[in-house]
């Protein structure tokens, strides 16, 4: 399992991570053995927007012996009161929900505290006029909550919030299709969303990605908005290589699931290669670095995504991405015209020029 550094904190955070919206459908047996599972492979991140209240005790009793060393996103906002997931904001349910489940996952303290669901702007306003906000903002102070994050899937709303100054986590809706505007959480443009990604890491705010395989329509032709099928360790890649992402959530049934998705960390980057995207992606992504390193290998040497992406962050006002650059042990200069890249980018980006356009910036 490889690891990233939360910006705010510098916790150790699993890129695999587990969601909880499918997990219900196993026996609570079956859930305790595939938490067990996660966790003697390395994965140590949880979210906790189960569809479902069934999950939440098996996971306390799963996590009891090794709490400290794994972290949840709990929603404030999401309620079990039925037994099946709802949504509120009204400030004593959330008060209720989330007590409740503190004890069902047998914990007194929230690592990652998040203002749940907001994607419309009326959510927004409603969220702070109740008072949940404030309330997450006040536990963070009393040291019950460590961290507080936002899900959300609209750019527009994330950037007022992280406006505010106040989050430390993003969960937000990452894959190809919503990236170019296709399906019911395509919202913003191909700029909007890659401007957002770029932003969360300038201002220190990790991402941990909910529908990497847009509920599991990328993975089937029949279903894909492109009408070409992706695979699961594709999609992860795809989201992995996003400015900020520390993590990915892919929701699992039970252990079947789970090995399958742990074959990701040995998977070979032909199986990681997303690079077919580029034949579906729209008009306005041609010519657009996404840092997906098929250009690669450079006989120069250059981590050419990688440089890409310094840049990108350095132009959005990422100070830190200079010292980045400056880091690398090749750089930009050391290009030496081959085309090489040209050739294999499926993007059409000119990195030739690109590299000089970028050498000239960083001196």
């Amino acid at each position: 399992m490889q690891y990233r550094t939360l910006p705010h904190g510098g916790e150790q955070i699993s890129i695999l991570g587990l969601g909880t919206s499918s997990i219900q459908e196993s026996s609570e047996k079956e859930i305790e053995e595939t938490i067990h599972l996660a966790v003697e492979n390395g994965i140590n991140y949880f979210d906790m927007a189960s569809s479902e209240a069934k999950p939440f005790a098996a996971y306390g009793r799963a996590l009891s012996d090794c709490r400290e060393n794994v972290y949840f996103q709990i929603h404030f906002g999401a309620n079990y009161e039925t037994g099946t997931y709802g949504w509120t904001t009204d400030l004593d349910t959330v008060k209720r929900s989330v007590d409740w489940q503190l004890r069902a996952l047998q914990t007194d303290y929230i690592d990652f505290g998040f203002i749940h669901c907001i994607d419309e702007a009326a959510d927004l306003e409603k969220a702070q006029k109740s008072g949940v906000i404030d309330h997450i903002v006040h536990l963070r102070e009393q040291g019950v909550v460590h961290h507080i994050g936002l899900s959300s899937h609209t750019p527009e709303l994330v950037n007022q919030v992280l406006d505010m100054g106040i989050l430390d986590m993003l969960m937000f809706s990452i894959n190809p299709g919503y990236d170019y505007q296709q399906g019911d959480y395509g919202i913003g443009s191909v700029d909007d969303r890659m401007s957002l990604y770029r932003r969360c890491e300038k201002d220190g705010v990790a991402i941990s990605v909910m529908k990497a395989f847009s509920g599991g329509q990328l993975l089937n032709a029949g279903t894909s908005p492109f009408g070409k099928s992706l695979t699961e360790y594709k999609c992860i890649q795809y989201a992995l290589d996003k400015p900020g992402v520390v993590t990915v959530l892919p929701g699992i049934r039970g252990k079947a699931d789970l090995q399958r998705i742990l074959g990701f960390c040995n998977a070979t980057p032909e199986e990681k290669d997303y690079s077919e995207i580029a034949t579906f992606a729209p008009q306005d992504a041609k010519g657009v670095c996404v840092y997906c390193n098929h250009c690669e290998p450079c006989p120069a040497g250059l981590n050419i995504g990688l440089i890409n992406k310094y840049y990108d962050l350095a132009k959005a006002g990422d100070h830190l991405a200079h010292d980045h650059y400056r880091k690398l042990e090749v750089k930009a200069d050391r290009c030496v015209r081959c085309g090489h890249c040209n050739s294999r980018c499926p993007f059409h980006v000119d990195q030739m020029e690109r590299m000089k356009e970028i050498d000239a910036y960083f001196k």
